[in-house]
């Protein structure tokens, strides 16, 4: 069986100016390596990643630091598996930030209803709400390379909010129905 490639960088950085180590932090979170030891961060080897890692190690070397990246397997499954389940956590935390968010969403929307507030401004700016929650879960399936197990609930929770959403939309066409009749 061929063994999953992996990418790891490691990077060092000039304590001063804060801001390139938070640049470079943040990219790579962003990009949705992991964090292993101090500087290492690993992330499956697929030509995206290999590309977008290329860009930071550069943004690094611009700002006066040195990257390595290394093209890698791991000689053990165990070794494998201990990053993977790292991966989930950090994607797992994510979700369910995620889903923390959402439930604020049906707090919101359960509130609009029961104040009556069926206005098309509020409508919209439910919509935008919504529209920011799925595109947030977007960006963070994009980084769940291994099915983390709180994508599920995720999924779950997003359904739910969809389906609020549509029913607090037709209430709000039903309100404003009535009175231009």
């Amino acid at each position: 069986m061929e063994k999953r490639r992996w990418i790891t960088m490691n990077y060092n950085l000039p304590t001063e100016p804060s801001r390139h180590r938070v640049a470079a932090w943040r990219a790579l979170k962003k990009l949705g390596a992991v964090n292993v030891q101090q500087s290492m961060w690993v992330l499956a080897y697929n030509e995206k990643n290999y590309s977008s890692l290329e860009k930071i190690a550069s943004d690094i070397e611009n700002n006066r630091g040195e990257a390595l990246l290394l093209d890698c397997v791991f000689f053990e499954k165990k070794h494998e598996d201990r990053v993977i389940s790292l991966f989930h956590a950090v994607r797992d935390e994510e979700y369910q930030e995620l889903i923390n968010e959402c439930v604020k969403y049906l707090k919101e929307l359960e509130k609009e209803i029961s104040i009556e507030k069926f206005t098309f401004a509020e409508l919209e700016e439910e919509e935008e709400e919504l529209t920011k929650l799925l595109a947030w879960y977007d960006k963070i399936a994009e980084r769940d390379l291994f099915g983390a197990p709180e994508s599920d609930s995720a999924k779950e929770k997003l359904l739910e909010i969809k389906q609020a959403f549509d029913e607090y939309s037709t209430l709000v066409y039903q309100h404003n129905s009535k009175e231009s009749n």
